[in-house]
């Protein structure tokens, strides 16, 4: 399920560059950047508690849409598939963003910080790919809902786990600060 995807190492990440006295009103795009990373992460929780659940056969297709009718993200969805499928795309759709309006901005701040911009797009190509191949595993496993099914589908979302949080923790400390000090907006 994870063949032929380069991953990159964290340890390769270009070195985020300290600003100094920044206001409080600087730092609000930042802030406003993990709020908005910050629901990302919950919901990804939410998303890998329900597959748990789903694959422990401790959730019906009632619970699942109950508890998914709660997520803000997701309210009109009440499919299982569809919440993944739904949470995969506010993800992309996140990402394009950044890639199209912030990180150009951003690169134009000068070479440490278009290195930045650089690796922060070839992340969102990975995540890219696993949000793609978390979509497939779980079509597959909603069709064929076999032990096989659900553990592919448990190994794409795992990866993907990782490699975003990961990626969302370093794109803040890498850019928060920079988004209010160059007035790139969010």
């Amino acid at each position: 399920m994870l063949l032929n995807i380069e991953f990159l190492d964290d340890a390769t990440r270009p070195p985020v560059q300290k600003l100094e006295g920044l206001t409080a009103e600087q730092r609000e795009p930042g802030q406003h950047l993990r709020m908005i990373h910050d629901h990302l992460r919950r919901n990804m929780v939410t998303l890998g508690e329900l597959m748990q659940r789903a694959e422990a056969g401790t959730l019906t297709h009632q619970q699942i849409s109950e508890e998914t009718g709660n997520l803000t993200m997701i309210a009109n969805y009440r499919r299982f598939g569809n919440l993944c499928g739904q949470y995969c795309q506010i993800v992309n759709t996140h990402h394009s963003i950044e890639d199209y309006a912030i990180f150009p901005a951003l690169a134009q701040q000068g070479g440490a910080y278009k290195a930045i911009a650089d690796r922060l797009k070839a992340e969102h190509e990975v995540v890219h790919e696993l949000l793609e191949r978390l979509i497939d595993a779980l079509n597959a496993m909603v069709t064929e809902p076999t032990p096989e099914r659900f553990a592919d589908t448990r190994t794409v979302y795992q990866a993907l786990e990782r490699v975003l949080l990961s990626h969302l923790g370093y794109e803040e400390d890498a850019m928060g600060d920079a988004l209010g000090y160059f007035g790139i907006g969010v």
